[in-house]
Parts: structure tokens; sequence; C-alpha cells
């Protein structure tokens, strides 16, 4: 769903971490046309998430977006951060959360948004994140409950 211009949107991000404590991330389709974001940032890699849809709970969007995204169930979910995230292309509030537990294996459901999903290690995260996933894992790695 596109915001319209001069227009702030609704997003948010679930940290979710294997029994290994790494954290799933997906990588972004490089292609413009293809990974579907707002904020653009092809080529990265990304938490699953995306919009909060209209009457959803920040807890629902997570549920949904895991799912939708990853196919796996996420439940014990906490709200850790609140970010602004903007650029010259989309201005959003995100809200960053935690999974304490999943069940499922990650796969790829949307292969033109995110075409692979890998688990990483905190201390050896790619380069290249996406801008709203990085200050996720940096409130929740600085205890910081919010970014601008």
């Amino acid at each position: 769903m596109a915001i319209q211009p001069n227009t702030i949107g609704a997003g948010c991000g679930v940290m979710v971490f294997n029994n290994r404590n790494q954290l799933l991330l997906g990588l972004r389709n490089s292609d413009v046309n293809l990974a579907d974001s707002e904020m653009h940032e092809e080529g990265t890699w990304t938490m699953p998430g995306g919009n909060i849809e209209y009457g959803e709970t920040f807890e629902e969007a997570a549920k949904r977006e895991a799912r939708e995204e990853a196919n796996i169930e996420i439940s014990n979910i906490d709200v850790i951060c609140v970010q602004t995230d903007k650029n010259e292309h989309a201005h959003y509030v995100s809200v960053g959360m935690v999974a304490r537990s999943f069940t499922g294996t990650p796969q790829v459901m949307e292969p033109d948004q995110i075409v692979e999903w890998q688990w990483f290690d905190l201390d050896k995260l790619p380069k290249n994140i996406f801008t709203p996933s990085r200050k996720t894992i940096d409130c929740f790695l600085n205890h910081k409950f919010y970014m601008g």
C-alpha cells in the first residue's frame, strides 16, 4: 500500500532469534520494480516487517508480516523501540519488536520482495541492513527506546 505524498506511514519490524541466539534477516530484492518498500533501499537485509494495517495492533501486524513473508508463527512479542524512519522517498514512524519464540522454518513466501532468509550472529551482521531494521537492532543492542 503506497502512502500519499506528505503523509507519515506506520510500520513495524520484528527481531526473531533462533535457539542459537541468531537473528533472522531476509535479503530484499535488488530490483526496484519488485522490492516493495516506500523507503526503497533495495538489495539490503531486513527483518520481517512492513506497514501496520488499519485496525491492527503492533503485535498483530508483526505476526501477520512474519507469516506472510517467512511462513513462521511468532509469539511472546515485546515492543522494544519506536523510531523515525525517513528519506527522500518516505517518512515512517516504526515500531521495533522482539519475538521471544516462533514455530516453523523460515521460507521465502514473496520471492519478488525477499529472495532469501538467513540467520546471523549479532556480532557478524551484514553491512547492508535496511535502515529501519538497523535502527531497531541498534536500539536493542544499546537498550534505547527511541531513535530519531
